[in-house]
Order: structure tokens, then C-alpha cells, then sequence
């Protein structure tokens, strides 16, 4: 991900993190008010928030315990991003489904930084 989408990568994760949150909402503002689509717009806008307030909290955490604990919380909040994205992706003809894919392929990519980050706290 770069900071302007045009430039070159950055790598503070809470950026990435505040970005990502961001971008899923400005995603789900484009979607067909539905029922079902309110119920996952819902939902990852809480997962993906969720993702970025967690990669916070483990950075003050009061121990490595703690630590961990919530760098795996950031993960199955990312991973669950990627599943309501997905879900809305394929359940709706939408105009914006690049940003779609481009969301799914990012929450995928906090998970795996995100993983890569557990298995070296061990």
C-alpha cells in the first residue's frame, strides 16, 4: 500500500491500519442500501476499525502476554474483514468492485503482517 496510492510504500502499520479502516468505510458509503448490505457494512466496518484500534492497544500493552494476545486479535479482525468484503463483493453487482478486490487483497496482507508479527513474538 503507498501513502497517496501513487507513491511509495509506507510502513507504519498504524497508518495502514487507520487507512484500511478508512477506506472500508468510504467503500461501504457507495453500497445499495439493502438490508443484507446494512448488515455487513455493519460488520466490517466494525472488524476493520477493530484491526487498527487493536495494533494501538498492543503497542501500550503491559506485557508480551498482552502483547500478543491482541497483535492476534488484529489478526482475526483483518481476516474477518476480508470475509465481509468478499461477501459483499460477491453478493452485489457493484460498480466500485476494484475497490473491492483491492480491499480483500489489503485485509489479506494485515493478516499475513499481522501473523508474521506472532510467530516472531514467540
Amino acid at each position: 500500500m503507498t501513502n497517496d496510492r501513487n507513491s511509495k510504500p509506507y510502513y507504519d502499520l498504524e497508518e495502514r491500519t487507520f487507512r484500511f479502516a478508512k477506506d472500508v468505510r468510504l467503500f461501504v458509503k457507495a453500497l445499495p442500501k439493502t438490508i443484507a448490505n446494512l448488515e455487513d457494512s455493519r460488520q466490517v466496518v466494525k472488524a476493520s476499525g477493530s484491526a487498527g484500534a487493536n495494533y494501538i492497544e498492543a503497542n501500550e500493552a503491559l506485557s508480551k502476554k498482552d502483547f500478543v494476545m491482541r497483535i492476534k486479535i488484529c489478526r482475526k479482525e483483518a481476516k474477518e474483514s476480508a470475509y465481509w468484503v468478499r461477501l459483499i463483493n460477491e453478493t452485489n453487482s457493484l460498480e466500485n468492485q476494484n475497490e473491492a478486490e483491492r480491499l480483500i487483497k489489503e485485509a489479506i496482507e494485515l493478516k499475513k503482517i499481522f501473523s508474521s508479527i506472532v510467530e516472531k513474538s514467540k
